[in-house]
């Protein structure tokens, strides 16, 4: 059976939308909060959602706080800071994602990864209890030189079906091709983490930046907002090639395409 998706594309100017009927709406829509996390001291941004197996209850939100002495915050679901897993002194740290099951040292391992603009590093911490594993972060985009080809900003984890976990990592601005650069996460043999460089891909319009991306995992696709222009659908598998499988969501917009998610109802169907 296809399974199907929704994308939710969210705008930085309005929220569109729309009723069985067609017909347009004669109100504005007025979404509200059931809870907001505490302030934060610079700019939070890209909140991300480890659902804890054992007890949904106590699952954790993570968002980034971005500074020069950014942090990478960690909240219960009722927005409540949790400052003894919250990481401090981070060199801003733009996005974060999570993936399960990262096999490390003999044992599975759920992560948290997060793009630290400044050093040109993802950084990786092991959840719930957000200890650092990645031996004082992992260099990406080496060999560029280029101004801000190294400036990191998104990045999504994609796990396939047979476990492996993948970064999938963006920048501040890049080439009109090849923007994107995806690396296996994987043990290095002796129970340390390590970054393997797979693949580089994805197009550019050159209009803005390149920030939000997120993956299908069951149907293995990678999506991005490549912002003022549409959002951008490719393979999440690096062996099935870089070919651009489509381009939407071109209309309609009034400012940037700011961020993406996947909407998923079921394992096997959706909208």
């Amino acid at each position: 059976m296809t399974k199907s998706i929704i994308l939710i594309t969210f705008l930085s100017a309005a929220i569109f939308a729309t009723g069985c009927n067609q017909e347009p709406a004669n109100t504005d829509l007025v979404v509200k909060p059931l809870y907001t996390t505490d302030t934060v001291q610079f700019d939070s941004d890209d909140p991300a959602i480890w659902v804890n197996p054992k007890d949904p209850a106590q699952s954790l939100i993570i968002g980034t706080d971005k500074d020069e002495n950014g942090a990478l915050y960690v909240f219960d679901l009722k927005g409540k800071s949790i400052p003894e897993k919250t990481v401090h002194g981070l060199k801003r740290p733009n996005n974060v994602d999570i993936a399960y099951g990262l096999s490390l040292g003999g044992k599975k391992v759920d992560i948290a990864v997060t793009t630290e603009r400044m050093t040109h590093k993802i950084r990786v911490y092991s959840l719930p209890d957000m200890t650092p594993i990645d031996n004082g972060g992992i260099s990406v985009y080496e060999g560029e030189t280029d101004t801000m080809y190294r400036d990191l900003m998104g990045i999504a984890l994609h796990t396939t079906h047979k476990g492996e976990i993948y970064a999938i990592v963006g920048r501040k601005t890049g080439p009109a091709d090849n923007y994107l650069w995806q690396y296996l996460l994987q043990d290095d043999g002796t129970g340390k983490l390590k970054a393997t460089l797979k693949r580089k891909f994805g197009k550019y319009s050159g209009k803005k930046e390149i920030e939000a991306i997120a993956v299908d995992n069951e149907l293995g696709y990678i999506y991005y907002s490549d912002e003022q222009f549409g959002v951008r659908k490719y393979y999440a598998d690096p062996a099935k090639g870089n070919k651009e499988l489509a381009v939407f969501a071109q209309e309609g917009f009034t400012e940037d395409h700011e961020g993406i998610s996947i909407y998923k109802t079921t394992d096997t169907t959706g909208y």
